[in-house]
């Protein structure tokens, strides 16, 4: 037996209503819903759910570093740099003679390390 696929990312966020807008609103990505009386609110990313919540307590606050593809990197940097974010230019990290791997990183609001990345 082992594990199955990845099916949900936990990303703690101080402000509910903030970063939900920020994820749905700025960065494009599908809202599911929200629970009810809970600060928790979930978002379709292809096969794993991205779930934002406010951590019930310390323990359970993640740090984390999330990559998303795209498939034009550049019209997507100016697409977030035009609606207010620092985005740093795409560069390429790896090359293996077929494929180039380039990447660009901003913030979320709570300083979590979110990386655009589109392979060539």
């Amino acid at each position: 037996m082992a594990l199955g696929p990845l099916g949900q990312i936990h990303v703690s966020v101080t402000d509910l209503d903030r970063s939900v807008a920020f994820y749905r609103d700025v960065l494009g990505i599908e809202f599911l819903f929200r629970v009810p009386g809970q600060p928790m609110a979930f978002f379709s990313t292809g096969d794993v759910r991205l779930y934002l919540g406010v951590p019930e307590s310390p323990e359970f606050t993640t740090r984390c570093l999330l990559y998303f593809r795209v498939t034009d990197i550049e019209t997507e940097r100016d697409r977030l740099v035009d609606a207010g974010l620092t985005v740093e230019a795409p560069h390429v990290v790896h090359r293996d003679g077929v494929t180039d791997l380039w990447m660009a990183a901003l913030t979320d609001p709570d300083g979590h390390h979110l990386v655009l990345m589109e392979e060539r």
